[in-house]
């Protein structure tokens, strides 16, 4: 993309697996209960935050038993593996954990995935496609879906008709819609004929990209996100999943605006 141009806690502790180890250290207990990462889970301990079995904890590298009962804020935590899959979502399907109406969810695709409780990072219009990340990591889930971290977005929309030079000026002038300003980082024409454009912007309001060209007086007929939080669809075929890569998560974890 280049720059702009003109034109519910869960009260008991989880049940060990086989494979489980016996005992892990508390720090790493609370990161994979979705606190935090390890290094603030340390804080977390020495500023005497963390009890364990109903006593407070303050030792450095203090193992716990996967019976033990820790707490944080009143909270019992659950430790878990922690999941993150990312989704290339397919039109027809809603990003939510559970529909009433029995329409199929994006939960669907990755049924198989894991056997812990995952659930979608933001949303993703019915008939909008593309990068979904989905994941059990609560500090994470709440890092990237919160407006205000403002995490970098890039779409590609293809409009009814061709944009017209002042709508496409407009788009890089920025304008206000009922709910603020809007700011785009970056915006270009991507095809020939001027009806489909790369967009490129950090702003998490619902809905937002459809109400931009909403405001314009064109109808966005069809909406993909090609890239999210760093994160691209390479190698990633429409309604499949992937397991992010280790390196992956320490970028997400360390993402800055």
């Amino acid at each position: 993309m280049k720059k702009k141009t003109k034109y519910k806690p869960s009260k008991t502790s989880p049940l060990k697996r086989d494979n489980a180890p016996r005992e892990i250290r508390l720090n790493k207990f609370i990161a994979n209960a979705g606190v935090c990462s390890r290094r603030d889970a340390d804080n977390l301990i020495t500023d005497r935050k963390i009890k364990v079995n109903g006593k407070i904890i303050t030792t450095m590298g203090y193992k716990v038993q996967l019976k033990d009962r820790v707490t944080y804020q009143g909270k019992v935590l659950r430790s878990e593996q922690l999941v993150y899959i990312l989704l290339n979502k397919p039109k027809d399907h809603i990003t939510t954990t559970d529909d009433p109406k029995q329409r199929r969810t994006v939960m669907q695709l990755v049924k198989n995935a894991c056997k812990e409780r995952i659930v979608p990072v933001g949303r993703l219009d019915r008939n909008t496609t593309g990068l979904l990340l989905i994941t059990n990591d609560g500090a994470l889930h709440k890092k990237l879906s919160h407006p205000s971290h403002e995490v970098r977005k890039i779409y590609h929309v293809h409009l009814d008709q061709p944009i017209k030079k002042r709508d496409f000026q407009t788009l890089l002038d920025g304008f206000e819609l009922e709910d603020g300003p809007v700011t785009l980082d970056a915006v270009d024409l991507v095809s020939t004929d001027n009806t489909e454009l790369g967009l490129e912007l950090h702003s998490g309001r619902n809905r937002i990209v459809r109400r931009i060209f909403e405001h314009l007086g064109y109808e966005v007929s069809k909406l993909d996100r090609v890239m999210f939080a760093g994160l691209t669809k390479k190698n990633l075929p429409r309604g499949k999943w992937r397991n992010l890569t280790s390196r992956e998560v320490i970028q997400l974890k360390h993402l800055k605006n």
